[in-house]
């Protein structure tokens, strides 16, 4: 994974989200969200790119639970998933968060669609 990805606890990202923690837990539980355990505590963190600014609200992206749910299909482990979402990738020219964040879900998941 890409050292510059920015991290945020499941309490930071629900105050990002404007959520409680439990309803970040409760995505996570049912599979609309993915984190890994980081830092000193192992806490569960999730990548701030998962959420997006629209029409004055804060949001997670659209696209990001069809993809997660292509990815767990294809049998990646959470873990996996978000190495894949942050990792550099030849055939989108970026990551495929960072692709998904400028609106490219056909060119990620057709990459996703090829992955075993």
């Amino acid at each position: 994974m890409t050292d510059d990805v920015s991290w945020l606890s499941v309490p930071e990202f629900a105050e990002a989200w404007g959520v409680s923690a439990s309803d970040v837990r409760d995505a996570l539980r049912t599979g609309e969200l993915v984190a890994v355990r980081r830092g000193e505590n192992d806490a569960w963190h999730l990548p701030s790119g998962f959420l997006e600014e629209h029409d004055g609200a804060t949001r997670v992206l659209p696209t990001l639970v069809g993809t997660l749910t292509l990815l767990r299909d294809n049998g990646f482990k959470d873990g996996e998933i978000v190495e894949w979402l942050l990792t550099f990738h030849e055939e989108l020219g970026e990551s495929p968060l960072d692709a998904l964040r400028s609106g490219k879900r056909a060119p990620v998941r057709r990459v996703a669609q090829t992955l075993l």
